[in-house]
Protein backbone atom coordinates (compact mmCIF):
# COMPACT_ATOMS: atom_id res chain seq x y z
CA UNK A 1 0.00 0.00 0.00
CA UNK A 2 1.47 3.42 -1.11
CA UNK A 3 0.03 7.15 -1.04
CA UNK A 4 1.14 7.82 -4.72
CA UNK A 5 -0.24 11.22 -4.46
CA UNK A 6 -0.78 13.91 -2.17
CA UNK A 7 -3.39 17.18 -3.37
CA UNK A 8 -4.16 19.95 -0.61
CA UNK A 9 -6.48 22.92 -1.12
CA UNK A 10 -7.48 25.33 1.53
CA UNK A 11 -5.82 22.76 4.36
CA UNK A 12 -3.77 25.04 7.18
CA UNK A 13 -0.84 26.60 5.90
CA UNK A 14 -1.09 24.86 2.36
CA UNK A 15 -3.19 26.78 -0.06
CA UNK A 16 -2.76 24.20 -3.10
CA UNK A 17 -0.25 21.21 -3.39
CA UNK A 18 0.22 18.42 -5.55
CA UNK A 19 2.67 16.19 -4.77
CA UNK A 20 4.03 12.63 -5.70
CA UNK A 21 5.58 10.21 -3.67
CA UNK A 22 7.22 6.70 -4.97
CA UNK A 23 9.75 6.15 -2.47
CA UNK A 24 9.01 3.96 0.06
CA UNK A 25 10.16 6.46 2.45
CA UNK A 26 9.83 9.75 2.16
CA UNK A 27 11.74 12.62 4.61
CA UNK A 28 10.51 16.02 5.00
CA UNK A 29 12.20 18.39 6.45
CA UNK A 30 11.62 21.90 7.83
CA UNK A 31 11.81 24.58 10.58
CA UNK A 32 9.27 24.04 13.20
CA UNK A 33 5.95 25.88 12.39
CA UNK A 34 6.64 25.67 8.71
CA UNK A 35 3.69 22.71 7.66
CA UNK A 36 6.27 19.36 8.34
CA UNK A 37 2.88 17.52 10.64
CA UNK A 38 0.21 19.32 8.58
CA UNK A 39 1.43 17.52 5.54
CA UNK A 40 1.25 13.81 7.93
CA UNK A 41 -2.42 14.97 9.68
CA UNK A 42 -3.34 15.47 6.05
CA UNK A 43 -2.86 11.48 5.23
CA UNK A 44 -3.97 10.69 8.75
CA UNK A 45 -7.13 12.81 7.79
CA UNK A 46 -6.79 10.66 4.66
CA UNK A 47 -7.48 7.48 6.34
CA UNK A 48 -9.63 8.35 9.71
CA UNK A 49 -11.43 11.48 8.36
CA UNK A 50 -10.25 12.83 11.68
CA UNK A 51 -7.39 14.84 12.54
CA UNK A 52 -5.15 13.37 15.47
CA UNK A 53 -4.35 16.86 16.59
CA UNK A 54 -7.80 18.27 17.18
CA UNK A 55 -11.53 17.86 17.45
CA UNK A 56 -12.34 21.40 16.29
CA UNK A 57 -12.57 21.11 12.32
CA UNK A 58 -12.66 24.64 11.39
CA UNK A 59 -9.15 24.77 11.91
CA UNK A 60 -8.22 22.70 8.95
CA UNK A 61 -9.77 25.47 6.70
CA UNK A 62 -7.72 28.33 6.08
CA UNK A 63 -9.32 30.83 7.73
CA UNK A 64 -10.55 32.87 4.91
CA UNK A 65 -12.26 30.03 2.74
CA UNK A 66 -14.73 28.05 2.81
CA UNK A 67 -13.97 24.56 2.68
CA UNK A 68 -10.75 22.40 2.58
CA UNK A 69 -9.74 19.41 0.52
CA UNK A 70 -7.74 16.53 1.05
CA UNK A 71 -7.39 13.80 -2.13
CA UNK A 72 -4.37 11.09 -3.12
CA UNK A 73 -4.05 8.59 -4.77
CA UNK A 74 -3.95 5.13 -3.22
CA UNK A 75 -2.12 1.73 -4.97
CA UNK A 76 -3.58 -0.35 -3.22
CA UNK A 77 -3.01 -4.35 -4.23
CA UNK A 78 -1.30 -2.90 -7.24
CA UNK A 79 -4.38 -0.61 -8.50
CA UNK A 80 -4.95 3.14 -8.18
CA UNK A 81 -7.95 4.59 -6.04
CA UNK A 82 -8.51 7.95 -5.66
CA UNK A 83 -9.26 9.15 -2.15
CA UNK A 84 -10.89 12.48 -1.23
CA UNK A 85 -12.18 14.40 1.45
CA UNK A 86 -13.74 17.62 1.63
CA UNK A 87 -14.61 19.53 5.24
CA UNK A 88 -16.58 22.50 5.56
CA UNK A 89 -18.63 24.58 7.83
CA UNK A 90 -21.67 22.35 6.99
CA UNK A 91 -19.40 19.00 7.56
CA UNK A 92 -17.27 16.34 5.75
CA UNK A 93 -17.75 14.60 2.33
CA UNK A 94 -15.98 11.18 1.96
CA UNK A 95 -15.07 9.61 -1.51
CA UNK A 96 -13.29 6.23 -2.04
CA UNK A 97 -12.73 5.60 -5.58
CA UNK A 98 -15.03 8.51 -6.62
CA UNK A 99 -17.65 7.62 -5.37
CA UNK A 100 -19.10 9.55 -2.18
CA UNK A 101 -20.01 7.59 0.98
CA UNK A 102 -23.04 7.67 2.81
CA UNK A 103 -21.47 6.75 6.09
CA UNK A 104 -17.81 7.85 6.79
CA UNK A 105 -17.92 4.53 8.67
CA UNK A 106 -18.31 3.06 4.90
CA UNK A 107 -15.23 5.17 4.46
CA UNK A 108 -12.43 3.47 7.04
CA UNK A 109 -10.09 1.12 5.93
CA UNK A 110 -9.77 2.39 2.70
CA UNK A 111 -6.04 3.41 3.79
CA UNK A 112 -4.38 1.60 6.60
CA UNK A 113 -1.92 3.68 8.42
CA UNK A 114 0.07 3.93 11.47
CA UNK A 115 1.29 7.31 13.20
CA UNK A 116 3.72 7.22 15.55
CA UNK A 117 4.30 10.90 17.27
CA UNK A 118 5.85 11.68 20.48
CA UNK A 119 3.08 12.41 22.15
CA UNK A 120 2.53 8.63 21.48
CA UNK A 121 4.47 8.17 24.92
CA UNK A 122 0.82 8.55 26.53
CA UNK A 123 -0.41 5.55 25.26
CA UNK A 124 1.86 4.26 28.38
CA UNK A 125 2.06 6.60 30.59
CA UNK A 126 -0.91 9.05 29.57
CA UNK A 127 -5.06 8.65 30.65
CA UNK A 128 -6.80 5.98 29.71
CA UNK A 129 -8.66 7.99 27.87
CA UNK A 130 -5.31 7.68 25.38
CA UNK A 131 -5.21 3.68 25.05
CA UNK A 132 -9.30 3.63 24.54
CA UNK A 133 -8.66 5.89 21.32
CA UNK A 134 -5.65 4.18 20.65
CA UNK A 135 -7.52 0.55 20.38
CA UNK A 136 -10.80 2.04 18.22
CA UNK A 137 -8.87 3.63 16.09
CA UNK A 138 -6.69 0.87 15.02
CA UNK A 139 -9.39 -1.87 15.35
CA UNK A 140 -11.80 0.16 13.15
CA UNK A 141 -9.87 0.55 10.71
CA UNK A 142 -8.99 -3.19 9.92
CA UNK A 143 -13.04 -3.74 10.93
CA UNK A 144 -15.06 -0.66 9.70
CA UNK A 145 -17.96 -2.16 11.13
CA UNK A 146 -16.69 -1.53 14.67
CA UNK A 147 -16.89 2.09 14.04
CA UNK A 148 -20.70 1.77 13.73
CA UNK A 149 -20.86 -0.23 17.40
CA UNK A 150 -19.17 2.17 18.83
CA UNK A 151 -21.22 5.30 17.26
CA UNK A 152 -24.20 3.92 18.32
CA UNK A 153 -22.80 3.07 21.84
CA UNK A 154 -22.34 6.62 22.71
CA UNK A 155 -25.40 7.71 20.93
CA UNK A 156 -27.34 5.73 23.40
CA UNK A 157 -24.62 6.10 26.49
CA UNK A 158 -25.32 9.75 25.84
CA UNK A 159 -28.97 9.69 25.71
CA UNK A 160 -28.57 7.00 28.76
CA UNK A 161 -26.83 10.21 30.86
CA UNK A 162 -29.21 12.08 30.08
CA UNK A 163 -31.94 10.20 31.71
CA UNK A 164 -29.78 9.51 34.65
CA UNK A 165 -29.33 12.89 35.44
CA UNK A 166 -33.21 13.71 35.37
CA UNK A 167 -33.48 10.95 37.34
CA UNK A 168 -31.11 12.01 39.58
CA UNK A 169 -32.59 15.57 40.05
CA UNK A 170 -35.77 13.77 40.58
CA UNK A 171 -36.90 15.72 37.26
CA UNK A 172 -38.02 11.79 35.47
CA UNK A 173 -39.40 8.63 37.08
CA UNK A 174 -39.83 6.38 34.26
CA UNK A 175 -37.72 3.22 34.90
CA UNK A 176 -39.00 1.48 31.90
CA UNK A 177 -36.74 3.89 29.89
CA UNK A 178 -34.24 3.35 31.38
CA UNK A 179 -34.18 -0.31 31.22
CA UNK A 180 -34.99 -0.13 27.42
CA UNK A 181 -31.51 1.94 27.13
CA UNK A 182 -29.90 -0.18 29.72
CA UNK A 183 -30.59 -3.32 26.98
CA UNK A 184 -29.73 -1.29 23.62
CA UNK A 185 -26.26 -0.09 25.31
CA UNK A 186 -25.67 -3.65 26.98
CA UNK A 187 -26.09 -4.97 22.83
CA UNK A 188 -22.95 -2.85 21.25
CA UNK A 189 -21.54 -2.73 24.77
CA UNK A 190 -20.88 -6.21 24.28
CA UNK A 191 -19.78 -6.34 20.78
CA UNK A 192 -17.32 -3.78 21.39
CA UNK A 193 -16.05 -5.72 24.35
CA UNK A 194 -15.51 -8.98 22.30
CA UNK A 195 -13.77 -7.47 19.20
CA UNK A 196 -11.27 -5.55 21.92
CA UNK A 197 -10.53 -8.86 23.25
CA UNK A 198 -10.20 -10.54 19.97
CA UNK A 199 -7.66 -7.42 19.14
CA UNK A 200 -5.62 -7.31 21.86
CA UNK A 201 -4.98 -11.18 21.86
CA UNK A 202 -3.72 -10.63 18.25
CA UNK A 203 -1.59 -7.17 19.30
CA UNK A 204 0.33 -9.32 22.42
CA UNK A 205 1.10 -12.03 19.72
CA UNK A 206 3.11 -9.25 18.10
CA UNK A 207 4.65 -6.69 20.75
CA UNK A 208 5.44 -9.92 22.97
CA UNK A 209 8.20 -10.82 20.54
CA UNK A 210 9.05 -7.39 19.10
CA UNK A 211 9.46 -6.21 22.97
CA UNK A 212 11.59 -8.80 23.53
CA UNK A 213 13.99 -8.10 20.69
CA UNK A 214 14.27 -4.53 21.51
CA UNK A 215 15.22 -4.99 25.08
CA UNK A 216 17.71 -7.75 23.88
CA UNK A 217 15.93 -10.47 25.66
CA UNK A 218 15.68 -8.86 29.10
CA UNK A 219 12.26 -7.63 29.02
CA UNK A 220 8.66 -9.48 28.75
CA UNK A 221 5.48 -7.39 27.35
CA UNK A 222 2.10 -8.51 28.53
CA UNK A 223 -0.90 -6.33 27.55
CA UNK A 224 -3.64 -6.56 30.20
CA UNK A 225 -7.39 -5.47 29.54
CA UNK A 226 -9.11 -4.02 32.73
CA UNK A 227 -12.53 -3.73 32.39
CA UNK A 228 -15.15 -2.72 34.62
CA UNK A 229 -16.80 -5.39 35.15
CA UNK A 230 -15.81 -9.20 35.84
CA UNK A 231 -15.69 -10.97 32.73
CA UNK A 232 -12.72 -13.45 31.35
CA UNK A 233 -11.48 -12.42 27.93
CA UNK A 234 -12.63 -15.94 26.18
CA UNK A 235 -16.47 -14.83 26.88
CA UNK A 236 -18.81 -14.73 23.77
CA UNK A 237 -21.06 -11.57 23.11
CA UNK A 238 -23.95 -13.47 25.20
CA UNK A 239 -22.02 -14.53 28.24
CA UNK A 240 -20.44 -10.75 28.30
CA UNK A 241 -24.01 -9.53 28.12
CA UNK A 242 -25.45 -11.42 30.98
CA UNK A 243 -22.61 -9.88 33.08
CA UNK A 244 -23.43 -5.95 32.05
CA UNK A 245 -27.27 -6.85 32.80
CA UNK A 246 -26.63 -8.38 36.28
CA UNK A 247 -23.20 -5.88 36.82
CA UNK A 248 -26.32 -3.00 35.80
CA UNK A 249 -29.18 -4.21 37.92
CA UNK A 250 -26.61 -4.24 40.95
CA UNK A 251 -25.71 -0.27 40.62
CA UNK A 252 -28.97 0.68 39.30
CA UNK A 253 -29.24 3.45 42.49
CA UNK A 254 -25.34 4.30 42.58
CA UNK A 255 -26.14 5.31 39.02
CA UNK A 256 -29.46 7.33 39.81
CA UNK A 257 -27.66 8.91 42.71
CA UNK A 258 -24.24 10.00 40.36
CA UNK A 259 -26.11 10.83 37.29
CA UNK A 260 -24.11 8.70 35.18
CA UNK A 261 -22.84 5.22 33.89
CA UNK A 262 -20.50 4.25 35.71
CA UNK A 263 -19.47 0.71 33.92
CA UNK A 264 -18.95 -0.41 29.98
CA UNK A 265 -16.19 0.10 27.40
CA UNK A 266 -15.75 4.04 27.97
CA UNK A 267 -14.33 3.44 31.17
CA UNK A 268 -12.23 0.39 30.10
CA UNK A 269 -8.33 0.58 30.47
CA UNK A 270 -5.32 -1.24 29.33
CA UNK A 271 -2.34 -2.27 31.62
CA UNK A 272 1.28 -2.76 30.06
CA UNK A 273 3.30 -4.97 32.09
CA UNK A 274 6.68 -5.49 31.66
CA UNK A 275 8.93 -8.13 33.63
CA UNK A 276 5.56 -8.49 35.98
CA UNK A 277 5.47 -4.31 37.07
CA UNK A 278 3.19 -1.80 35.19
CA UNK A 279 5.62 0.55 33.18
CA UNK A 280 3.15 3.14 33.44
CA UNK A 281 3.50 3.52 37.34
CA UNK A 282 7.13 1.83 37.53
CA UNK A 283 8.86 1.62 34.47
CA UNK A 284 11.87 3.90 33.64
CA UNK A 285 11.07 6.62 30.63
CA UNK A 286 13.37 4.09 28.45
CA UNK A 287 10.78 0.84 29.26
CA UNK A 288 8.14 3.78 28.41
CA UNK A 289 9.47 4.46 24.81
CA UNK A 290 10.18 0.89 24.17
CA UNK A 291 6.65 -0.34 25.00
CA UNK A 292 5.29 2.62 23.06
CA UNK A 293 7.87 1.72 19.99
CA UNK A 294 6.81 -2.37 20.41
CA UNK A 295 3.09 -1.57 20.45
CA UNK A 296 3.38 0.68 16.99
CA UNK A 297 5.89 -1.56 15.18
CA UNK A 298 2.78 -4.16 16.52
CA UNK A 299 0.17 -2.77 15.01
CA UNK A 300 2.33 -2.82 11.61
CA UNK A 301 2.52 -6.69 11.44
CA UNK A 302 -1.28 -7.23 12.76
CA UNK A 303 -2.27 -4.74 9.78
CA UNK A 304 -0.18 -6.84 7.34
CA UNK A 305 -1.49 -9.70 8.53
CA UNK A 306 -5.11 -8.73 8.64
CA UNK A 307 -5.17 -7.23 5.00
CA UNK A 308 -2.06 -9.27 3.30
CA UNK A 309 -0.81 -5.23 3.14
CA UNK A 310 1.47 -3.33 5.30
CA UNK A 311 0.25 0.09 6.05
CA UNK A 312 1.57 3.76 5.76
CA UNK A 313 3.52 4.60 8.43
CA UNK A 314 3.59 8.23 9.53
CA UNK A 315 6.52 9.70 11.78
CA UNK A 316 6.09 13.10 13.19
CA UNK A 317 9.29 14.01 14.88
CA UNK A 318 9.40 10.88 16.26
CA UNK A 319 13.60 9.92 15.35
CA UNK A 320 15.07 12.79 17.77
CA UNK A 321 13.03 11.48 20.47
CA UNK A 322 14.63 7.48 20.31
CA UNK A 323 18.17 6.59 21.11
CA UNK A 324 20.05 4.75 18.73
CA UNK A 325 19.08 1.61 19.93
CA UNK A 326 15.68 2.35 19.41
CA UNK A 327 16.14 4.57 16.41
CA UNK A 328 17.67 1.50 14.50
CA UNK A 329 14.83 -1.17 15.54
CA UNK A 330 12.64 1.16 13.98
CA UNK A 331 13.98 1.47 10.61
CA UNK A 332 14.89 -1.68 10.57
CA UNK A 333 11.79 -3.00 11.02
CA UNK A 334 10.61 -0.65 8.25
CA UNK A 335 13.18 -1.36 5.52
CA UNK A 336 12.02 -2.10 2.26
CA UNK A 337 8.50 -3.06 3.60
CA UNK A 338 6.71 -0.02 4.69
CA UNK A 339 6.17 3.40 2.78
CA UNK A 340 7.57 5.62 5.37
CA UNK A 341 6.89 9.69 5.97
CA UNK A 342 9.11 10.90 8.39
CA UNK A 343 8.94 14.54 9.52
CA UNK A 344 12.33 15.91 11.52
CA UNK A 345 14.11 19.62 11.77
CA UNK A 346 17.59 17.84 10.49
CA UNK A 347 19.02 14.33 9.87
CA UNK A 348 22.29 14.93 11.43
CA UNK A 349 23.11 12.37 13.46
CA UNK A 350 20.69 9.69 12.10
CA UNK A 351 23.30 7.29 10.39
CA UNK A 352 20.84 4.46 8.57
CA UNK A 353 20.48 3.02 5.13
CA UNK A 354 17.03 3.49 5.12
CA UNK A 355 17.43 7.79 5.60
CA UNK A 356 20.09 7.03 3.04
CA UNK A 357 18.04 5.83 0.57
CA UNK A 358 15.15 8.11 1.47
CA UNK A 359 12.99 10.52 -1.28
CA UNK A 360 14.05 14.18 0.77
CA UNK A 361 11.26 16.73 0.59
CA UNK A 362 12.08 20.69 2.25
CA UNK A 363 9.18 22.49 3.80
CA UNK A 364 9.16 26.45 4.40
CA UNK A 365 5.93 28.36 4.91
CA UNK A 366 3.68 25.45 3.06
CA UNK A 367 5.84 25.34 -0.01
CA UNK A 368 7.79 22.13 -0.57
CA UNK A 369 10.70 21.01 -2.80
CA UNK A 370 12.36 17.97 -3.35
Amino acid sequence: MQIEQLSLTNYRNYNDLTIDFNNEVNVIIGENAQGKTNLLEAIYLLAFTKSHRTTKEKELIQWDKSFAKVAGILNKRNQSMPLEIVISPKGKKAKWNRLEQRRLSDYIGALNVVMFAPEDLALVKGSPQHRRRFIDMELGQIQPTYIYHLGQYQKILRQRNHLLKQLQRRKHDDDMMLTILTEQLVEHAATILERRFNFLERLREWSHAIHLQISRQTEQLEITYVPTINVLETANKGKIETIYMEKFGDIQQQEIERGTTLIGPHRDDLAFIVNGRNVQTYGSQGQQRTTALSIKLAEIELIKNEINEYPVLLLDDVLSELDDLRQSHLLHAIQGKVQTFVTTTTVDGIDHDTLNQAAIYHVSQGQIKK
